[in-house]
């Protein structure tokens, strides 16, 4: 982990915060602190995480915003907790209880049936009261305006949708399960609770979310705010983009061609690779165009 002083935008340097993201802030509001902390407006994140949710929010700091995104597209894993019985207007705790019914007839099986059936490769109706935008205007702000909203199905796909526990509450009336979902970039993980509820026929929403991974960036690296306040610590940029991206070693030669952004001979695979100097700089990124590889990106200029 690469140490930053507050107020030294010369000598934080560039990489990415893995942020333990509080119940309560927005993404908004870290990307903000970590400004402050970082002492450069150069800030931007990864992937918006709702208000109530909690967990990896990855920022990038200075050059490191190059990275966001690639970020934005990997894949994502949660923790959460589903109550079924219960229907809210924005499909978790945030919003108001639009509709009660008894869930103490659902049994194990037949949630385990319908999770299935929500596994794999779906077509998702995002949540109304969503960032996506309609026409120009954020859904939500529609949705508080007083619209009714329904927004367009899109393909998504999930991963892993594993049931760990079933707890059933207030004398039966309601259900809660918790679940590790991962899935692909753009899935509501409130969606998913509200379209099992209404599959199991009593409505769900989602009580708690907490994020784990963001591609190869896990829970464990990650830090609060309050541990970021006292020691401010960042992922190298070299070392961010070795663990997103598939390695290329260059030669001293390739080095000085795409510090010109010239194109070198072709890589091994079609992906984008992060092409590092024989004294690990991190160089470019690069895909292959033809027969060459070329860069998309450079990070080290001649």
């Amino acid at each position: 982990m690469k140490k930053g002083p507050q107020n030294a935008p010369d000598s934080v340097g560039s990489g990415l915060v893995i942020v333990d993201k509080p119940q309560g802030w927005t993404s908004h509001d870290v990307v903000g602190r970590t400004r402050r902390l970082a002492g450069t407006r150069k800030v931007g994140h990864a992937g918006t995480l709702d208000p109530m949710a909690t967990g990896v929010l990855v920022v990038g700091v200075n050059k490191a915003t190059r990275l966001l995104t690639y970020i934005v597209g990997v894949s994502k894993t949660y923790t959460a907790t589903i109550r079924l019985g219960e229907s809210t207007v924005t499909d978790d705790a945030e919003g108001e209880v639009v509709e009660r019914r008894i869930a103490a007839a659902v049994t194990e099986e037949r949630i385990r049936e319908e999770i299935a059936r929500l596994t794999g490769s779906i077509q998702q109706v995002p949540s109304s009261v969503s960032a996506i935008k309609v026409n120009g205007e954020r859904s939500y702000a529609r949705v508080r305006a007083g619209e009714d909203v329904t927004l367009a199905a899109r393909p998504v796909t999930v991963h892993r949708f594993e049931v760990h526990d079933i707890r059933r509450e207030r004398g039966g009336k309601l259900l809660d399960i918790d679940v590790t979902v991962e899935c692909s970039s753009g899935t509501y993980i409130r969606a998913l609770a509200r379209d099992l509820g209404e599959a199991l026929e009593v409505g769900g929403h989602l009580t708690a979310l907490r994020r784990t991974q963001v591609g190869p960036y896990r829970i464990g690296q990650a830090r609060t705010m309050e541990q970021l306040a006292e020691e401010f610590t960042m992922l190298p940029l070299e070392e961010a983009a070795r663990a997103l991206f598939p390695n290329r070693e260059l030669t001293a030669e390739e080095t000085v061609e795409l510090s010109f952004g010239r194109r070198i001979g072709p890589n091994p695979d079609g992906e984008v690779t992060a092409a590092f100097a024989p004294d690990g700089t991190l160089v470019a990124l690069l895909k292959n165009k033809g027969e060459a590889a070329k860069p998309e990106l450079v990070f080290a200029t001649a």
